[in-house]
C-alpha cells in the first residue's frame, strides 16, 4: 500500500512553468509526477493560469516571485494594484524610492481613491507589501534603482550581431513600450477655483488610460497609438465606429496591456501595416519588434507572421531605462504634448475651468493624445535608438531646455488668464515632467453652486430651443451651432471613410464657438 504523499507547496515560479508546460501540451498526471502533487492541484492551477499570471506580471521581475509560494491579497486590493503600478514606473525611470515615500504615496492614493476604512501606511504595512511583491529590502531604503548596465552591453552587442547576421535596415526594426496616461489632471495651481484646494472643489485625478507607442528605427513609420481603457466602449464613444478612431482601442481591467490583448495587437494590427509599409518602400517584409513585458509575457514563438518573416525580440529584465527606445525620451515626449496641447485647448475655449473639465473626455483625451504622438519628430525617435545603434549621433528630439521653453511660454499666457494668475513656471515644468507623482494633478469634482449648473445647462440647449433655432429666417446662436458642430462630429465618427484631418477640423471649429459663446455670456452678465 502507498504511503501518503508528502505535502508539496509550489513557489510561483513553479506555477508558472506548469502552466506553460500545459500549453505545451503535457499531461496533468505527468506533471503531477514531475512535481510531486496531486493531478487535482493541476488542474486547479489551469482553473487560476489568469490570476496567478496577473500576480507574476505585477511582482519585481528580478527577485521575490520566484521564491514565493502564497498569493495572498491586501486587504485595500485597489490600493495595492496602484501602488505596484506606481512603484513599477519609478523603477523604470530610474527615481529612487524609499519607504518613507512609498508610505506617503499610498496614503495619497487612498485618499484620492475615496476609499473606506482605517488606513494606515505603517511599517508593517509597507513590509507586506514588499513581500506581496517580491520587492527586495533595498528598493525600500531609498536606494536609486537602476538599470543592469552589463546586461544592457550584452544585449546590445548580441542584438546588432542578429541585425547584421539578417540583414535587417533600421526601417525594419521596431520597438513598443506602454506607459499609463492619467488624462484628465491638471497642474495643481491651476485652473483651480479661488477657494482653497483642500476643499471639496478640487480632488486628484485617478481616471487613467494606457497607451502604447510604436515606431521603427528611422522614426518614419509610427503606428497609430494602441490606448487600452476599463471601459468597454465609454460612454463618450456614443455612437461611434471604433475602427474610425485615430488609434487601436482596447478594454481590460488589469493595470497594463494583457498578453491577449497585446496578440492579438500584434496579429491584427503590428504586423498588416509592418508588411504593408515595407512593400510600399521596396523593402523585404522582414522585420523585428523590440519589446520589454513581464515575465509572463507570451513566447517569442508565439508571436510571429504567418511565414515567421516578422518576429519579435525581448529585452533582458532590469534594462527598459538604459536601452529601450520608447523609454528614452519619446514616451515622456507624448506625454508632455499631451498635456501642453490640453492646456492650449482650454486657453482656446476660455470657458469656466470646472466646465471645460466637466465637458472633457475620455474621446477627447484620446484625440489629444493621438494629435500629440503624431507631433513626435522622427528625429526624436531616431535619437532614442542611438544606445543600441552608437553610430548614430545625430542630437536631435525634443530635450530639457525645449520643454522649459513650452513651459514658459505656456506660464505666461495662463498668468494672463482668468481663476490662473496663481500658475508658475515650475509648477507647469512638473507638470510636464511624466515622471513627477501625479498628486501634483488635479480634477474638479461634480460638486458645483446652482450658478455652475446653470452655465452647464447653457451649453446644451434642450431639443424645444433648438427646433427654434434651426428656422434658417433667423440668427443662428452660438448654442444651435455647437450643437450641429457635435453632431456633425458624431456623424463622422459612425462613418469609415472620412478622414482623421476632416474631424481633427470640427473639433477646432467646435473649440472656437464654445470661445465665442464665452464671451457672449460675459457681456451678457
Amino acid at each position: 500500500m502507498l504511503g501518503k504523499r508528502k505535502r508539496v507547496v509550489l513557489t510561483i515560479k513553479d506555477k508558472l512553468d506548469i502552466i506553460k508546460k500545459l500549453e505545451e501540451g503535457i499531461s496533468f498526471k505527468k506533471l503531477s509526477v514531475v512535481y510531486g502533487i496531486g493531478e487535482s492541484t493541476v488542474r486547479d492551477i489551469k482553473k487560476n493560469r489568469e490570476r496567478i499570471i496577473n500576480y507574476a506580471n505585477s511582482s519585481d521581475p528580478t527577485s521575490g516571485v520566484s521564491k514565493r509560494k502564497s498569493m495572498k491579497s491586501s486587504t485595500y486590493e485597489e490600493l495595492d494594484r496602484v501602488m505596484i503600478e506606481w512603484f513599477n514606473q519609478q523603477k523604470t525611470d530610474g527615481i529612487p524610492v524609499s519607504g518613507t515615500i512609498c508610505a506617503k504615496q499610498a496614503k495619497f492614493f487612498f485618499d484620492a481613491l475615496g476609499m473606506e476604512g482605517d488606513f494606515n501606511a505603517s511599517s508593517g504595512w509597507l513590509t507586506r507589501f514588499k513581500q506581496r511583491h517580491g520587492i527586495p529590502k533595498a528598493a525600500g531604503k531609498g536606494t536609486k534603482l537602476k538599470g543592469d548596465e552589463t546586461a544592457a552591453r550584452e544585449f546590445c552587442g548580441s542584438f546588432q550581431e542578429f541585425v547584421e547576421k539578417e540583414n535587417l535596415q533600421p526601417e525594419q526594426i521596431y520597438g513598443a513600450d506602454q506607459t499609463g496616461l492619467f488624462w484628465k489632471c491638471l497642474p495643481s495651481r491651476t485652473l483651480t477655483l479661488e477657494t482653497d484646494q483642500s476643499t471639496s472643489g478640487c480632488r486628484s485625478s485617478r481616471e487613467r488610460i494606457i497607451i502604447m507607442c510604436c515606431a521603427n528605427a528611422t522614426g518614419l513609420h509610427k503606428l497609430n497609438l494602441c490606448v487600452v481603457g476599463k471601459a468597454k466602449k465609454p460612454r463618450a464613444f456614443k455612437g461611434t465606429d471604433l475602427s474610425n478612431l485615430p488609434v487601436t482601442y482596447y478594454s481590460q481591467k488589469g493595470a497594463w496591456i494583457e498578453q491577449s490583448v497585446f496578440r492579438q495587437w500584434f496579429e491584427k494590427y503590428f504586423v498588416p501595416q509592418v508588411q504593408k509599409h515595407l512593400k510600399s518602400k521596396g523593402f523585404l517584409e522582414k522585420a523585428v519588434l523590440l519589446l520589454d513585458f513581464p515575465p509572463a509575457r507570451p513566447n517569442e514563438e508565439m508571436l510571429s507572421s504567418d511565414d515567421g518573416r516578422i518576429i519579435v525580440k525581448y529585452l533582458p529584465p532590469n534594462v527598459t531605462s538604459l536601452i529601450q527606445p520608447m523609454s528614452q525620451g519619446v514616451l515622456a515626449t507624448v506625454k508632455r504634448y499631451y498635456r501642453a496641447g490640453l492646456l492650449q485647448k482650454y486657453m482656446d475655449e476660455g470657458i469656466d475651468p470646472k466646465i471645460f473639465w466637466k465637458n472633457l473626455t475620455v474621446l477627447d483625451a484620446i484625440y489629444e493624445v493621438s494629435r500629440a504622438w503624431n507631433m513626435v519628430k522622427s528625429s526624436t525617435i531616431t535619437k532614442a535608438w542611438k544606445k543600441l545603434f552608437p553610430g548614430n549621433e545625430e542630437n536631435s528630439g525634443m530635450n530639457i531646455d525645449e520643454g522649459a521653453i513650452l513651459a514658459a511660454n505656456l506660464a505666461t499666457v495662463l498668468q494672463n488668464t482668468e481663476e490662473c494668475e496663481h500658475v508658475d513656471i515650475e509648477n507647469i515644468d512638473q507638470w510636464f515632467d511624466s515622471r513627477s507623482n501625479d498628486s501634483s494633478c488635479q480634477v474638479l469634482t461634480d460638486s458645483e453652486s446652482a450658478e455652475d449648473q446653470t452655465k452647464a445647462a447653457e451649453q446644451k440647449p434642450s431639443s424645444k430651443s433648438r427646433k427654434t433655432e434651426l428656422n434658417p429666417e433667423k440668427q443662428i446662436s452660438h448654442k444651435a451651432a455647437l450643437e450641429w458642430t457635435e453632431n456633425l462630429l458624431d456623424y463622422l465618427e459612425q462613418q469609415d471613410d472620412m478622414l482623421l484631418s476632416d474631424k481633427l477640423v470640427l473639433r477646432r471649429l467646435r473649440t472656437i464657438i464654445r470661445k465665442k459663446q464665452k464671451i457672449q455670456n460675459n457681456k451678457n452678465h
